[in-house]
């Protein structure tokens, strides 16, 4: 194990930012500006904190590795994928149960592919984790949305030139078939695909520091369900080598409770919880 800390940043993307309008850019085919597709209240300002914080303290900070959510149109969990039983759209932030695949509710648009998402849904459920949510497109690979805040971005760059340094980034997300929260591995694991098992060399890049500090959004959702799995994989007991910025990170809208249950259930196992003012390296 070494001695530096090491800042997991997960998903600091444009599309979970609820960025300020003048922050928009504009999009050269419609002319419109576009807005970012999931924001979640709060991440602006949780992401500009963190960029402070890392000005601040970049020159005790040994490495940092990004995720980034990262996806395609067509995918389980996006509505381009689903369609209701007299054809009609899904909404985005709808909740798909298998029952109500069974029972014909909800239909894969490709008839083809309705037993293999019906087998990831059991699968899925069967764990207790999450039930299957239909997004809004996000996160597309390409897109703006896909990109780190600006903020973020210009501090990471920083530290680069200044530590001599590149920024570690994972990519998740990419398997249409399998929803993907954690940079660990997907919720249900594609066998046909390595890159959703367990990620075994990010795991031991996590533990071999000294102090992992973790930030991003969601905390409700892909930050919750990462650091779970570090916790679940760390191989000790030590988990006071961990630490949550918690005020770099917020709940998606309507899942603030899942938020707390979080905090809770890390600061129960020894993980610390600070804040970007009260921690320095």
């Amino acid at each position: 194990m070494s001695h530096g800390t090491q800042l997991l940043i997960i998903d600091p993307q444009n599309d979970f930012c609820d960025l300020p309008q003048s922050w928009w850019p504009i999009s050269p085919r419609t002319g419109e500006p576009i807005a970012p597709s999931l924001p979640v209240a709060g991440a602006h300002a949780d992401m500009q904190r963190l960029a402070r914080w890392i000005a601040q303290q970049s020159d005790r900070l040994g490495q940092i590795t990004v995720t980034l959510d990262s996806h395609q149109a067509y995918d389980i969990a996006h509505p381009a994928f689903w369609q209701q039983r007299g054809g009609e759209p899904v909404a985005p932030f709808t909740a798909i149960t298998a029952a109500q695949v069974r029972a014909g509710d909800y239909l894969a648009r490709d008839a083809a592919a309705l037993q293999r998402a019906l087998a990831y849904m059991n699968a899925l459920e069967a764990q207790g984790s999450y039930t299957l949510m239909v997004w809004p497109l996000h996160c597309e690979i390409g897109s703006w949305g896909h990109g780190v805040h600006a903020d973020v971005l210009a501090a990471c760059r920083q530290w680069q030139q200044t530590r001599q340094r590149a920024v570690h980034h994972v990519f998740k997300g990419m398997n249409p078939w399998t929803e993907h929260y954690s940079a660990i591995r997907a919720e249900v694991p594609d066998p046909q695909d390595p890159e959703t098992g367990l990620n075994t060399a990010l795991l031991a890049r996590l533990h071999e520091s000294g102090t992992l500090v973790i930030a991003g959004e969601a905390s409700s959702h892909c930050v919750r369900a990462t650091t779970q799995h570090i916790v679940e994989n760390w191989g000790s007991q030590d988990y006071g080598r961990i630490v949550l910025l918690t005020d770099c990170m917020s709940p998606v809208d309507g899942f603030e409770q899942a938020h707390a249950g979080f905090l809770q259930q890390m600061r129960g196992l020894g993980v610390r919880c600070e804040s970007s003012a009260s921690l320095s390296l």
